[in-house]
Parts: C-alpha cells; sequence; structure tokens
C-alpha cells in the first residue's frame, strides 16, 4: 500500500537530481529521458527481484549461499587462528557473548575467500558471460557506448578500479563525459567481495540482508550513470560506436592458478579496509578528543558523528525516513561518506533491533552501500594514474565531483525503495515514535571505544 512515507521518498528523488542539475556543466542540457528511463528501470528491478516469486526466491538462495560461504570461512579461520575466530569452545569463562564476533576474524576472512571464488568463476567464464551480459544491457537501456558499457558492468562485480581494467585500452580515448561517469559509477556501487562481507556484518539485524546488499549495488549503477550524465553531460563525440574488444587482462592458467592469485588479490584488499579503518577511526577518535573539550550539549558530548548527524538528517528525511530516526540515519550517511562506508555498516550492524524503524535499515542499507568516501579519492586517483597516467590532471580536476555523484547516486537509489511498499520487503511500518533531542546514540562507536561513558556496544 502507498503510504505517506512512500511520497515522502519521491521528495528524495527530486532533491537529488535537484541538486546535481544545479551543480551541472551545462544545465541547459539536462538528459530528461534518461532520468525517467533510469529511475523506472530502478524501480522496476526492485519490483521484479523482490515481487515476482521466481526472483525473490533466487534472491532468498543468494542468501543462504552467504550464509553457507561465511560459515565456511569461519571453518577456514578457526583452523588457522583456533579460537580466536569466535568459536563456540574458548578456553575461557565466556561472560560477553557480544565480544566473540571480531571484524578481523569474521568479516575481513570473507573478502580473501569470495575474491578467489571470483577469480575462479572468470577463470572458468561464468563471471565474464555475466558481466558482458550487463554490459549489452546498459549500452542498450542506457545509451552507452560498448566500452564504457562493458565497464560500468565489471564495475558492479569487480569494484571501482578493477572495472575499467577491462577497457584499458579504450580510457585514452574515451570523453571527459565518459571517464567521469565510470569514476562516479565505481563510487556508486560496490564490489562482489565487499557485498558478502556487508550482508555478513548486518545478517542479524536485517532479514534478506544478502538480497538487499546485491540489489543496491546493481540498481545503484543506473543512478550513477544517471547523476553523471547531469553533472558532465556527454559530447557529441560519444554517440559514434566503437567496436569492443575486452582486454584479457585476468588471465588464469589454471584453476588452482587463478585460486592462488584471486586469494593474492584479496589479501591486497583485506591490507587496504584494514589500514583505512585503522587510519580514519584513528583521526576521527583525535578529532572527537578535541570537540570534548568544548563540553557537553545536551547531556552529551560534542563529537564528529553528532555533528554529522545533525547536517544530514534533512537529507536523510527527505529519502524516506521518518524524523524520529533522522539523526541517527544523518550520522550514518556522515560516517559513510569521512570514515568509508565499512564503518557505517558496522556501526549500523550494532543497533539493536527496534530502536530503529525496520523500514529505516531497508533505506540505509542501499544508501551506504557504495564507495562513495574520502578514502576512494585517493584510491580513484592512484588507480586511474597507473591504467590511464596521460589524463591524471584532467582525473585530479573531477575526482570530487564524481564523489559527490556516487554519494548522492546512493541516496538516489535509497529514495526508489523508499518509494515502495513496505509490504514489498515483507514488513509492515512501525508505529511513530517521539523525535530524539538533537542526535542519535550510536553504537558501538569505535571512534569513542576508549571512552568509558559510552554505553556498551551491542553485537553487529
Amino acid at each position: 500500500m502507498f503510504r505517506p512515507e512512500n511520497a515522502q521518498s519521491l521528495v528524495g528523488i527530486a532533491v537529488v537530481i535537484g541538486i546535481c542539475w544545479v551543480l551541472s556543466e551545462d544545465r541547459r542540457r539536462l538528459p530528461w529521458k534518461l532520468a525517467i528511463g533510469a529511475v523506472a528501470v530502478q524501480a522496476a528491478l526492485v519490483l521484479a527481484l523482490f515481487g515476482l516469486p521466481a526472483l525473490r526466491a533466487g534472491l532468498q538462495g543468494v542468501g543462504h549461499a552467504v550464509d553457507g560461504l561465511s560459515s565456511s570461512t569461519q571453518a577456514g579461520v578457526a583452523f588457522v587462528f583456533g579460537f580466536l575466530a569466535g568459536t563456540a569452545n574458548q578456553p575461557y569463562a565466556l561472560t560477553d557473548p557480544g565480544a566473540l564476533f571480531v571484524f578481523a576474524f569474521r568479516v575481513l576472512p570473507v573478502i580473501l575467500v569470495v575474491c578467489a571464488l571470483a577469480a575462479l568463476l572468470w577463470h572458468w567464464r561464468i563471471l565474464r558471460w555475466i558481466t558482458q551480459g550487463f554490459g549489452v544491457v546498459f549500452e542498450k537501456t542506457m545509451g552507452l557506448r560498448g566500452p564504457p558499457a562493458l565497464a560500468t558492468a565489471a564495475t558492479i562485480f569487480m569494484g571501482q578500479v578493477e572495472g575499467p581494467i577491462f577497457i584499458r585500452s579504450y580510457l585514452p580515448t574515451l570523453s571527459r563525459s565518459e571517464l567521469f561517469m565510470l569514476i562516479a559509477v565505481g563510487m556508486s556501487c560496490v564490489s562482489g567481495s565487499t557485498m558478502v562481507a556487508y550482508a555478513t556484518i548486518l545478517k542479524d539485524v536485517l532479514p534478506n540482508a544478502a538480497s538487499h546488499v546485491l540489489t543496491a549495488s546493481i540498481i545503484s549503477a543506473p543512478a550513477g550513470v544517471l547523476l553523471a550524465r547531469i553533472l558532465v553531460p556527454r559530447t557529441p563525440e560519444t554517440d559514434t560506436s566503437v567496436a569492443l574488444k575486452p582486454e584479457e587482462e585476468k588471465v588464469y592458467e589454471s584453476s588452482v592458478d587463478a585460486l592462488m592469485k584471486g586469494a593474492t588479490d584479496g589479501l591486497t584488499i583485506v591490507l587496504n579496509v584494514a589500514a583505512t579503518l585503522i587510519v580514519f577511526v584513528a583521526l576521527v577518535a583525535m578529532v572527537n578528543g578535541m570537540l570534548g573539550l568544548l563540553g557537553e550539549v545536551h547531556g552529551a558530548p560534542v563529537s564528529v558523528e553528532r555533528i554529522l548527524g545533525i547536517l544530514f538528517a534533512p537529507l536523510a528525511w527527505a529519502l524516506g525516513i521518518r524524523w524520529a530516526d533522522a539523526p541517527t540515519a544523518g550520522s550514518l550517511l556522515g560516517v559513510k561518506l569521512v570514515l568509508t562506508e565499512f564503518t557505517a555498516f558496522i556501526r549500523m550492524g550494532a543497533i539493536p533491533t527496534g530502536v530503529i524503524d525496520e523500514r529505516t535499515r531497508v533505506i540505509m542499507t542501499y544508501a551506504l552501500c557504495g564507495f562513495a568516501n574520502i578514502a576512494s579519492v585517493g584510491i580513484n586517483v592512484a588507480g586511474y594514474s597507473v591504467l590511464v597516467p596521460e589524463r591524471r590532471a584532467e582525473i585530479m580536476g573531477m575526482v570530487w565531483k564524481a564523489m559527490m555523484a556516487g554519494f548522492l547516486a546512493t541516496c538516489l537509489t535509497a529514495s526508489v525503495v523508499g518509494a515502495m511498499p513496505s509490504e514489498l520487503f515483507g514488513h509492515e511500518p512501525a508505529p511513530p515514535k517521539p523525535a530524539p533531542v538533537l542526535a542519535p546514540t550510536l553504537a558501538p562507536n569505535p571512534a569513542a571505544a576508549a571512552d568509558t561513558s559510552t554505553p556498551p556496544a551491542g553485537k553487529p
């Protein structure tokens, strides 16, 4: 049933597109047809995936596969690290079961396994066929040329820098609009390896978490293409068709070779994720320490999270989130932008069931599922500097705008999902509750882990 909160999400769609139009390099060339088509494609995909019994069963199968993958991964982790992996058999009396969830042993190893499996599926040509199929869809429905369409499809599964590798020889010849679009789409989506990690984090607080995360990454790609086209409109030369000859950058000699090289690539990702989280959380902790000198405001110390919650609360409301949850949701949006989406997912996974509305949690899953953050700016500059060094200065000039496009693309996706009836996702809307004063309580708060006044962290 269509309710007022669904109409509220339509405001978010208008706000996101309006912001991009105001900041467009040429406001006279707003692609209205593409805007209507992209939003319609997103809505149709959500309705099909969650409304059609066959596809819904397929998504549930994905969820079961993720659970099995997580369990299998834990077997390997337990073999290497023993009881540190958080197994039921502990050599000491257990007083806090939630403490068994250690991010380094429960989430990061999943990335290793998924990367190895992805390499194996690529060697068997399964993932290659899927990628090329999505590329054809983007080419026919979004008006993309062959090379950018393939790179856009590859980005959904491989990552923001790995996707463009498949058209490496075409990168120097892409128009400015197409190059900007690739960077923006890369920040709008997540990779296959991190999808499983996010689903693992949310599985205890969000039913069908894997289904939502997978859907979010797929339907955010059209949103990224749309907003990139609005901000940097296409030029006439991009209408010229180009014969596509995919790069064979990923070549494995055998299945064992694919598994070994995939595991090695996964290790690089794991180390980058761990290092980024440590550095950025530490920096925010230092800033929070300095802000704490200002004293308490409304019974709580000033922090980066509280400030971000206030700043982004109106945007969170526009996505379709009730005002009572808007400060919490706004803080999560800010944390995603400043600290990476990993930190935001960890914090949302730690919010116990019932503290925020289930509809809020679903919408925020889509809003957070993207690589648009400050750390990704550096990743894209470094990656594209290797892939197409002659255009490094051009990339430096557009990467921050691309980050904004990626951030708003996930917000557009969240608004489209928010406009859908709650019954589509198998839950009823919660009754209203009083709005909080100024800011939410986000637990756990890694940035404030040393603060003894912080409430005990919940189990992710």
